[in-house]
């Protein structure tokens, strides 16, 4: 048991490089929003450019699985993949970038309550639900700042904790496939059906001139969010699920509003009051909670 915990400290270790990863994310997106690339197409080419790479690392070996798993991976990349990323990405065109990562912290939180009903193995108890709801009072302090007025800032927030919730049903999708494929076949084709379900959409939209995309800037951007956001760190976050569970894992997500916080305020300039304060001590206060029990339970 002991060797068994000295193992896992690294994938905690792993979990908080990928959360700062991903929390740089949300800047490196509102830039190219900003440039003027849509939110489908920031999607659509960072998830086609990372499956490129999956497939080259992979040596261009693609496995064809039975009916049941290639629905379940395609549920993953639907879910994970296009309605999580494109909700997200439009949330940060209509509102702060602020409030969506603090609203998208939710997630765990949503996640415990799915793997609480439907992931018999995952532990849940009363003082994880009550971590889990201080850090979901942080969220709502910040959506609620100016009571139920309908505008693109509600707009945007509301479509934020929808991305939440797809990321839950994600986690749950994902360990349902986990114990019978690798991690690199899982997370391929989460890319490559979150591509495939995002496309339609992206040719309905307005489409970016190629002379924007090839900018060093939005060349920069893009390839950070294809082969550090999304190739290495889903491949790599997968694995932490797999190892240390879907509400564990997920609750490291509740460090996402304090990392992109910071980094929008350094590279966007954007001001943060003391609203946006106060509901990320909530948030953190939330997962220190949830990790201590957690901790207990294993």
């Amino acid at each position: 048991m002991s060797e068994v915990k000295n193992n896992n400290w690294w994938f905690h270790v792993i979990a908080i490089l990928v959360i700062v990863a991903w929390g740089a994310s949300f800047p490196c997106t509102r830039l190219l929003l900003d440039a003027g690339v849509t939110p489908t197409e920031i999607f659509v080419y960072r998830s086609a450019i990372a499956y490129l790479g999956l497939l080259v690392f992979s040596r261009f070996k693609v496995a064809v699985w039975d009916w049941r798993d290639e629905l379940l991976a395609f549920l993953c990349g639907l879910t994970g993949g296009a309605l999580y990323f494109v909700l997200q990405n439009i949330a940060l065109k209509l509102t702060l970038l602020s409030d969506v990562v603090i609203v998208i912290a939710v997630n765990p939180l949503l996640t415990a309550i799915l793997a609480a009903i439907f992931l018999k193995e995952e532990h849940f108890s009363w003082k994880v639900l009550l971590g889990s709801m201080v850090a979901f009072a942080g969220v709502a302090v910040v959506t609620l700042r100016d009571g139920f007025v309908w505008g693109d800032g509600l707009l945007g927030n509301l479509l934020a904790f929808l991305a939440a919730l797809s990321w839950a049903v994600y986690c749950i999708f994902l360990k349902r496939v986990q114990g019978r494929r690798s991690t690199l076949d899982i997370t391929r084709k989460v890319m490559i059906y979150g591509t495939l379900c995002a496309l339609p959409v992206m040719f309905l939209e307005p489409r970016t001139p190629v002379s924007t995309l090839l900018r060093t800037d939005i060349l920069f951007n893009m390839l950070f969010l294809a082969l550090i956001c999304s190739m290495a760190a889903f491949f790599i976050w997968n694995l932490v699920i797999k190892k240390i569970g879907a509400i564990r894992s997920s609750n490291y997500l509740y460090l996402d509003p304090i990392v992109s916080i910071i980094i929008g305020v350094i590279v966007l300039n954007e001001r943060v009051g003391m609203i946006a304060i106060v509901g990320c001590a909530l948030v953190l206060l939330g997962v220190i909670i949830v990790e201590k029990t957690s901790a207990n339970n294993k």
